[in-house]
């Protein structure tokens, strides 16, 4: 069950992610337009959600971040499913298997 320190962490990250162009990088994500598989972790909206993603992910396994309550107000798989196959690709390119490993497992639902 998630705690009134949850929900004011959970703010603050919001809050972070809305200064650093997560309002736009989401409005981009889910444009018609956007093309998931031609899409780089160098584009902005790509990397402000995958840094928004692998931040409450790495939340959520600390237990730090009750999963409930993320999984409530935020769609991590749908957002995984727009910016997952640029975060595989650059995993493979640097050869780092964990890279972005915990919002991987955030939107897979293994966390929580």
């Amino acid at each position: 069950m998630a705690t009134h320190d949850d929900a004011m962490l959970l703010t603050q990250v919001l809050q972070w992610h809305t200064s650093a162009g997560g309002m736009e990088a989401s409005m981009a994500l889910m444009s018609p337009d956007f093309d998931a598989e031609s899409a780089s972790v160098h584009d902005r909206e790509v990397f402000v959600m995958l840094m928004m993603g692998e931040t409450v992910g790495t939340y959520v396994k600390q237990g730090v971040l009750d999963a409930g309550l993320v999984y409530d107000l935020w769609a991590p798989g749908l957002m995984w499913a727009r910016v997952g196959p640029a975060a595989l690709r650059q995993r493979e390119e640097y050869g780092v298997p964990a890279l972005w490993e915990n919002f991987e497992a955030l939107a897979s639902g293994r966390l929580g």
